[in-house]
C-alpha cells in the first residue's frame, strides 16, 4: 500500500486516491473484533463485577470466580484475542501498541476483563520479562503457564523506605557458592499472597549506582526465608491485614543461580523493559472507567428533574458534561499518539518516553475531575456504596503514584523538553518586540518608503 493511502472501502480509498498521513479510524476488521469485544465485556464479563467484590478475586487461580472465568477465557482464546500483549518477536500474536490501545478501553470497565482477556497486571510485565530475558528453562516453568491464565505471577521492587526510589533500596542479594541469599523487605508486592512465583529487584552490589548493581530473581512462593509480614488493601473498606499488596520480608532466603533473570548488575534494565507498554494500556483501561463515568453522569442528568426542570437544562451541569468530554476525548487521543509513536519507533525511544511520562502525569488529574462531577451530580446517591462511583474515586490516588509519582514524570517530561532549548544571550528575549519590530522595518524598508 503506497505511503498516504489506506486500504478500505470508505470514500475514494479503494481508488488509490492519497489520503490526509494522519488517520483517526480504526481498520474495518478490528473494529468488528472491538465491537464484539464491548458486548462481551457489558454482557458476560461486568457482572462479575457485582458478584465477586474482593480484592483477590479476579486473579486467584483458586478463587470462586475462576470457575465461570474459565469458560469466558477459552471464548476469548477462540475468538483470537487472549494475551494479545506480547509482540511477534516475543512469540505474541504483534497487535501494536494501538491497538492494543483500543482493546484496554474497554477492558478498563470491568476489573474482571483484563483477567478474562489474559492482560492483567503485573503478569503482563512479567510475561515481557520472562520472554525478553528467561532462559528455555525459565519460560518452560513459568512463561507458559503465565500465558495460559493457570497461575497468578508478583512482581516485587518497591521498599518501605524508599517508595519507588530504587537508588535508596536496600534488599541486597549476595552470591554463595552457586546459591543467591536475599535479605531485606519488600513493599506492595501486588499478588504476592497467591502468585506461584514472584520477580524481585535485588541490590547485588551497594557501592555502584543502582542502574549497575540490581538484579532480577524468581523467587517462588514457597521457599524458605520468605514471610509475608501482611497484606494491605487500597482504601478503607477493608480490614487492616487484608488485600492483596504484600508487606515482604526476606531472611536467608536462597534461591538457585539459574533463577536469575538477564545479567547481573542489569535489574534496572530488565525493570524498565517492562514498564512503557503497561503504562498505555494503564492509561487507556483509565480511559474505559472514565467513559463508564460519563455514562453514568449523561444518564443522570437526563433522568433528574429539580427545580421545575431536568438536571440537562441547567447551564452549570452542561458545563460539567462539555468540560468533561473535552478532558477525556483530549487524554485519549494523547495515549493514543503514544501508542502510535511506540508502534512507529518498535523501542522506547526519548519521543516515546516523553509521551509515556506525560501521560501518566496526566491520568490522575482528569480522573480526578470526571469522577467527582459524576459524583457531584449524583448527590448523595453518588457517595453511597449504590452506584460504582466511590470504587472510581478510590483510583485517583492510587493513579498519581503506581508506576511512579506524578511528579516524576512531570520532572522528566520537563527535563525532556528544556534539554533542547537554546538560551538567547542579551539583555531582552528573542522574541522582545522593539527588537523585532527594528528588525522587520530594515527587511521591508523598500515597501515602506
Amino acid at each position: 500500500m503506497a505511503p498516504g493511502t489506506q486500504d478500505n472501502e470508505h470514500d475514494g480509498a479503494q481508488r488509490g486516491e492519497l489520503l490526509m498521513a494522519w488517520d483517526f479510524s480504526t481498520d474495518p476488521e478490528f473494529q468488528v473484533q472491538l465491537d464484539w469485544m464491548a458486548a462481551f465485556v457489558r454482557e458476560e464479563v461486568e457482572p462479575l463485577d457485582l458478584v465477586f467484590r474482593g480484592p483477590a478475586d479476579p486473579f486467584d487461580p483458586a478463587g470462586k470466580a475462576r470457575k465461570i472465568m474459565r469458560p469466558l477465557q477459552q471464548i476469548v482464546k477462540e475468538r483470537g484475542l487472549w494475551a494479545c500483549h506480547l509482540g511477534p518477536e516475543l512469540g505474541g500474536a504483534g497487535f501494536g501498541q494501538v491497538k492494543l490501545g483500543l482493546m484496554n478501553e474497554i477492558l478498563g470497565r470491568s476489573r474482571f476483563a483484563p483477567v478474562v482477556f489474559g492482560t492483567q497486571a503485573p503478569d503482563t510485565g512479567n510475561a515481557e520479562i520472562l520472554a525478553r530475558f528467561g532462559t528455555a528453562e525459565q519460560k518452560a516453568k513459568y512463561l507458559q503457564p503465565l500465558l495460559d491464565g493457570e497461575i497468578v505471577s508478583c512482581y516485587s521492587m518497591t521498599e518501605p523506605q524508599a517508595g519507588a526510589d530504587p537508588g535508596e533500596f536496600t534488599c541486597r542479594a549476595r552470591l554463595d557458592g552457586d546459591e543467591w541469599v536475599i535479605d531485606g523487605e519488600k513493599w506492595f508486592a501486588s499478588h504476592a499472597c497467591i502468585a506461584e512465583f514472584l520477580i524481585v529487584m535485588v541490590i547485588t552490589d551497594p557501592d555502584v549506582p543502582v542502574h549497575q548493581g540490581s538484579t532480577m530473581l524468581i523467587v517462588p512462593h514457597d521457599t524458605p526465608g520468605l514471610e509475608i509480614v501482611r497484606n494491605t488493601a487500597v482504601g478503607p473498606k477493608d480490614e487492616i491485614g487484608s488485600g492483596v499488596h504484600g508487606y515482604l520480608r526476606f531472611t536467608d532466603c536462597r534461591v538457585p543461580e539459574a533463577s536469575r533473570l538477564g545479567p547481573v548488575g542489569e535489574g534496572f534494565k530488565v525493570a524498565q523493559s517492562r514498564l512503557g507498554g503497561g503504562r498505555i494500556h494503564h492509561a487507556m483501561r483509565t480511559v474505559g472507567m472514565l467513559n463508564k463515568a460519563m455514562d453514568y453522569m449523561t444518564e443522570r442528568v437526563v433522568s433528574r428533574t429539580t427545580k421545575g426542570e431536568r438536571l440537562a437544562d441547567k447551564q452549570m451541569v452542561q458545563e460539567k458534561i462539555a468540560d468533561s468530554y473535552t478532558q477525556i476525548l483530549q487524554f485519549r487521543l494523547h495515549v493514543l499518539y503514544a501508542a502510535w509513536l511506540l508502534d512507529r519507533d518498535k523501542s522506547y525511544t526519548r519521543p516515546v518516553r516523553r509521551e509515556i511520562s506525560a501521560i501518566k502525569a496526566a491520568m490522575p488529574g482528569v480522573l480526578k475531575d470526571v469522577v467527582y462531577r459524576a459524583l457531584h451530580l449524583h448527590g448523595s446517591l453518588g457517595m453511597s456504596n449504590e452506584t460504582p462511583l466511590m470504587d472510581m474515586w478510590q483510583y485517583v490516588p492510587e493513579m498519581g503514584i503506581v508506576d511512579g509519582p506524578t511528579e516524576v514524570h512531570k520532572v522528566g517530561v520537563a527535563k525532556d523538553i528544556l534539554r533542547d532549548v537554546v538560551p538567547f544571550d542579551g539583555p531582552f528575549p528573542s522574541y522582545h518586540v522593539p527588537t523585532r519590530l527594528a528588525t522587520a522595518r530594515a527587511k521591508f524598508a523598500a515597501y515602506l518608503g
